[in-house]
């Protein structure tokens, strides 16, 4: 082809190289012209039918930098830049003014100029050391050159892995690239704003990501997935995606136990896309006591990219919205008492924003909450929060990074004891959040320092504690043992409260606590079903609380909690049924839980007058102790019973795996067993009430038996003969012994 001058001023600005479309169809979007010195340069295409067919169209500098003239035939090619490769991530530019004569001691906004300078030239190509020129606002034109550019490696981000920024010569400019003026040597250019120099920022396709920069640890799954569905349309020019009839992802929805770590992703998630500065709001900040002005606060949130998308379209930057405690303006409509409907009102403007008739595509809402089941259901559709990311407790391996990060300072200032063990402490932190790891680190910190503090009548710290101070594994243990303990751990003040006299081995015990093991073991297994309900029945006093509370506290699961019907005195029926749901919507959020709900009779307000219960409260029983937990996850359900027949008729004995019976005491040995063992009386003592029970019929809970052994421990003083005659009347005044006639 050959060289022409550009037809008109107005194309000279566009920085572009002007064809006819004879030569080249208005698909090709940048070529290949190969200089008289055999440079190949890599130019962005304008179509025009004012040059010939044949002739290739540029501006006075480039014909410069080419040096060609006009009618010399040079080689021009059709060029398809690598959209995984020469995406431009940062582009440094050198500014000077055009006419060097012709000077103004007027600031240059830098901001304003990138804002500018992305709105002039959308998805334009450039090569290093390109001559451009820029017409800024109706101040004196700029020449700029192309100092240059860098690229991010995407396999590289997205396996969250650290790598240096890789160097560009030809990249293509996106919405979110970050553009740096620099003033030329010797330029009277003054310039102002961030960006005239380099800021130490992530964006989009940032080449440093990092999840231990970030102090992200534990949820690099979760990130690479939100990389993957998010922004990978993101990443190509608007015409490819046009072309696949796709839309961007427009929603992120972040759910999981408080402390998980939600708030801390969408925030690096926002600095990673650091193009638009993210709009970071809390749910009920939105919430305004005037009418209409809670619509109007969701309103200002979205006016900047509605404007943004007016006056650029498809080549409008990324805007965050990033909605911490979305939960508190978008639950489900309809179900907030009251007559005003602002939560109603409030929703139906969310949704029409993200997805409504005039939609907007350079907007990314990410809402985080902890509570999705209150979340109105219109908002989680696809268009809308469409990617549901669960951010759960962390593994072994997440709490290691968690860990790692959080005392990698004290590691780097020699304040770690090399006797800390991290692999150790991770695998000590079952259920463990994020949160609650952190915790554990202050609460170590802090009981190091106490060393170093001298108690008295003043408070004096060692002058030496800078050099001597380390933080041990002593301490952490100490911590982990006293200070911090996770709210989704087990429940072992509970737990214990029913075996505070330990379990007691007497005849069948041992097959029931064999029976009982081995079910623990089945709930364990990854063969088995992920749902496993064990019921003990058993008459009053026969022990089947302790037993059931000793299954769960050795079943080493993580996650155990206990559920009884003290805790839920003066709770309604709805109240009571929310409380035992939260109970099996926190077990599911743990690879292996265990529940302990301890009479079940009781738990429904079952009486025997009547009798009566609470349906809906049998309806939540019904519900939970059928349906199974999530995939991947393990749930033991315990309960205990002293009317099997109760739930016979409520038709809920279907619902158990299995069913073991604790029985009550028949057997002289057997009692023999549990007095020994419970060490209230002497060897003498127990002989002499087998001999005097042999002569007739036992029939006693052991929970009962050890109630009654309380009497003999506080008799100490008084003779053996007396003990025992005293127990034995006992026995028969309680009806748990009748002599032969």
């Amino acid at each position: 082809m050959k060289v022409a001058k550009c037809p008109s001023e107005d194309l000279s600005l566009t920085n572009c190289v002007i064809v006819n479309e004879a030569d080249f169809s208005k698909k090709v979007k940048y070529v290949c012209i190969t200089t008289p010195d055999r440079r190949p340069l890599i130019y962005t295409v304008l179509h025009n039918g004012a040059v010939k067919p044949g002739y290739v169209g540029f501006n006075v500098i480039q014909r410069k930098q080419i040096l060609v003239e006009l009618d010399q035939e040079i080689n021009v090619e059709a060029f398809t830049p690598d959209p995984q490769r020469q995406l431009i991530s940062t582009l440094v530019l050198e500014a000077d003014f055009l006419q060097k004569k012709s000077t103004t001691n007027e600031p240059y906004n830098t901001d304003q100029m990138a804002v500018n300078f992305l709105e002039q030239f959308p998805r334009h190509g450039y090569h290093i050391g390109q001559p451009l020129v820029f017409k800024f606002l109706d101040k004196k034109t700029l020449s700029i050159r192309v100092k240059e550019m860098e690229a991010a490696d995407m396999d590289a981000m997205a396996s969250g892995k650290k790598s240096e920024p890789r160097k560009l010569d030809f990249g293509v400019l996106n919405p979110n690239s970050s553009i740096i003026f620099e003033k030329a040597e010797g330029s009277a250019l003054f310039l102002t704003g961030k960006a005239k120099a380099r800021q130490s920022h992530t964006s989009l396709f940032a080449a440093d990501w990092d999840f231990q920069k970030m102090g992200i640890g534990g949820l690099d799954e979760q990130f690479v997935q939100i990389l993957r569905r998010a922004f990978a349309s993101r990443v190509f020019p608007p015409e490819v995606v046009d072309t696949m009839g796709i839309k961007h992802v427009k929603g992120i929805l972040l759910y999981g136990p408080p402390g998980t770590g939600k708030t801390l992703m969408a925030r690096q998630i926002g600095k990673m896309l650091n193009a638009r500065e993210p709009k970071i709001v809390n749910g009920p900040e939105i919430l305004d006591k005037y009418v209409g002005e809670s619509e109007a606060n969701v309103r200002r949130l979205f006016a900047e990219a509605e404007e943004e998308e007016k006056r650029m379209g498809p080549n409008s930057g990324l805007h965050i919205i990033i909605f911490d405690e979305i939960d508190a303006i978008c639950k489900q409509r309809g179900s907030v008492a009251g007559n005003t409907g602002v939560n109603d009102t409030v929703v139906n403007q969310l949704l029409s924003k993200i997805d409504g008739v005039e939609q907007l595509n350079n907007i990314l809402v990410i809402g985080m909450t902890n509570r999705k089941d209150m979340m109105d259901e219109a908002l989680m559709r696809p268009g809308r929060l469409e990617i549901q990311v669960e951010i759960s407790l962390p593994n072994e391996k997440g709490r290691f990074d968690i860990l790692k990060i959080k005392t990698n300072k004290m590691a780097t200032h020699g304040k770690l004891d090399p006797d800390v063990d991290i692999a150790e402490l991770a695998a000590l932190t079952k259920n463990f959040s994020g949160a609650e790891l952190e915790g554990l680190v202050k609460a170590a910190s802090s009981s190091a320092l106490k060393r170093y503090i001298h108690l008295g009548n003043q408070i004096k710290v060692d002058p030496d504690a800078i050099d001597k101070l380390k933080v041990t594994r002593a301490d952490f243990i100490y911590s982990l043992e006293n200070d911090v303990k996770p709210s989704l751990g087990t429940s072992d003040e509970a737990l214990n409260e029913f075996i505070e006299r330990g379990i007691i081995s007497w005849g069948h015990t041992r097959d029931l606590l064999e029976r009982g093991l081995m079910f623990v073991k089945q709930a364990r297994s990854p063969e088995t079903s992920n749902r496993l309900c064990l019921l003990l029945e058993g008459a009053p006093t026969a022990g089947t609380s302790a037993l059931a509370a000793y299954l769960a506290k050795n079943s080493d699961f993580p996650f155990v909690k206990v559920i009884t019907s003290s805790e839920m005195v003066g709770y309604t029926e709805s109240s009571k049924c929310l409380r035992i749901k939260k109970m099996f919507d926190d077990a599911y959020r743990s690879e292996l839980s265990c529940i302990f709900m301890n009479d079940l009779e009781q738990l429904m307000g079952y009486s025997p007058i009547g009798p009566r219960y609470q349906s809906i409260v049998l309806d939540a029983m019904y519900s939970l102790l059928s349906s199974s937990p999530p995939k991947g996850r393990k749930l033991l359900v315990i309960c205990t019973s002293k009317r099997r027949e109760v739930l016979e008729e409520l038709g809920l004995l279907p619902m158990f795996t299995a069913v073991l019976r604790v029985p009550y005491i028949r057997e002289v040995e057997d009692v023999r067993m549990v007095l020994e063992e419970s060490q209230a009386m002497s060897s003498a003592e127990v002989d002499e009430v087998c001999r005097h029970i042999t002569h007739g019929e036992v029939f006693v809970g052991v929970k009962k038996l050890l109630g009654l052994l309380d009497t003999m421990r506080v008799m100490k003083d008084v003779d053996t003969q007396e003990r025992v005659a005293a127990f034995c009347n006992l026995l028969e005044d309680e009806g748990v012994y009748k002599p032969s006639a």
